[in-house]
């Protein structure tokens, strides 16, 4: 029994609002996956807020229609596609689905789109190798705090240093009357 037009206008608009929370989709060629193998990458994307959803081409090809992001994707939609959606982190998603692919060698990566540009597999491991963003924030916590401290430093050098000014008084007063108690004597 075929689908309804009803129920295809659901699965098309279900695809509509998860493309609307992606940043990243990527799509596969799934054929020779067992559904056990299906469900393993699932659960493999599933920590990185990723999703592997399984439709046809003609409902996503519709789903993306008239949405600028996301047309690109038309140009992989062929054979038997899977679409990794990835809303939160790209490279742990990317990466997950890389290991799925090392393992079961049963998978091909057709294409990505990003911000209505088409990324071959290349430019996708490139985005997955670029720091997370929990790395990214560490990174600018550090660069905060180095200033902060730095600048801490600087503003306890200042009267430090006018101390060791003040203190180098007598002993500077005492080298210039010695010397000036010895050119008289010279003198003398």
């Amino acid at each position: 029994m075929g689908r309804t037009r009803e129920n295809k206008a659901t699965v098309i608009a279900d695809l509509k609002e998860l493309l609307s929370e992606a940043q990243l989709g990527m799509v596969i060629d799934y054929q020779g996956l067992s559904v056990a193998e299906i469900t393993e990458l699932r659960n493999r994307l599933r920590p990185s807020g990723a999703i592997c959803k399984v439709t046809k081409n003609t409902l996503m090809e519709q789903a993306i229609t008239g949405d600028e992001a996301w047309e690109p994707m038309t140009n992989f939609l062929k054979g038997s596609s899977a679409f990794v959606l990835v809303k939160d982190d790209v490279g742990s998603a990317v990466r997950a689905y890389q290991s799925f692919k090392k393992d079961t060698k049963k998978t091909e990566f057709r294409g990505g789109v990003m911000q209505g540009q088409a990324l071959n597999e290349d430019q996708v491991k490139a985005i997955a190798d670029l720091p997370s963003k929990e790395e990214l924030i560490g990174q600018v916590a550090g660069a905060i705090n180095s200033i902060a401290t730095k600048l801490a430093v600087g503003v306890n050098e200042v009267p430090t240093s006018i101390g060791r000014g003040i203190n180098d008084i007598p002993n500077s007063l005492g080298r210039v009357m010695a010397a000036m108690a010895a050119r008289e004597q010279e003198n003398g």
